[in-house]
């Protein structure tokens, strides 16, 4: 049977950051054919948005460059998602606290930046741009695109080799 990896993103709302990383990440994994092979999911850290969907404007940017998000909806993060996912992955340092804060005891899955698979980019978080211009979001959508490709070819060099 072959091994399904599985991968939810983080941010502090599931409104912004993390639908768009969930979006890109299942449009390239759709694109190379993997989509049976990892599940992809997003959360955020706190309840303001549970149910919601994503911000029109991270929706319009998305859109823009192909990736739709219109089906998902916000949700909190939660203990079951440390067992439920090899990869749990937050879009900045202060939700990657929070998620190491919340990494029941003996857990396998250990929270990372999800800018550590970025290619191009320095910086390790992956700026919130709720209060900011369209601007932000392009730039969100940028650093996640870099992100995702590492991501890809990670999992794939390692669970999916030959």
């Amino acid at each position: 049977m072959t091994k399904r990896i599985a991968v939810v993103f983080v941010c502090m709302g599931n409104i912004c950051r993390s639908p768009t990383a969930e979006a890109v990440f299942r449009h390239y994994v759709e694109s190379a054919g993997m989509s049976g092979q990892i599940m992809i999911d997003s959360a955020g850290t706190h309840d303001y948005h549970i149910g919601d969907k994503p911000d029109a404007r991270a929706q319009h940017a998305a859109q823009q460059r192909g990736y739709d998000m219109s089906r998902l909806r916000g949700r909190q993060v939660e203990q079951e998602d440390f067992r439920r996912f090899d990869y749990v992955l937050a879009m900045d340092s202060a939700n990657l606290s929070i998620l190491q804060r919340i990494t029941p005891p003996g857990s396998e899955t250990r929270a990372r930046l999800f800018l550590e698979y970025a290619r191009h980019h320095r910086e390790r978080d992956v700026p919130d741009p709720y209060y900011g211009g369209a601007d932000g979001f392009e730039r969100v959508l940028d650093m996640v695109e870099d992100a995702a490709q590492g991501l890809l070819q990670e999992i794939r060099q390692h669970y999916f080799s030959e």
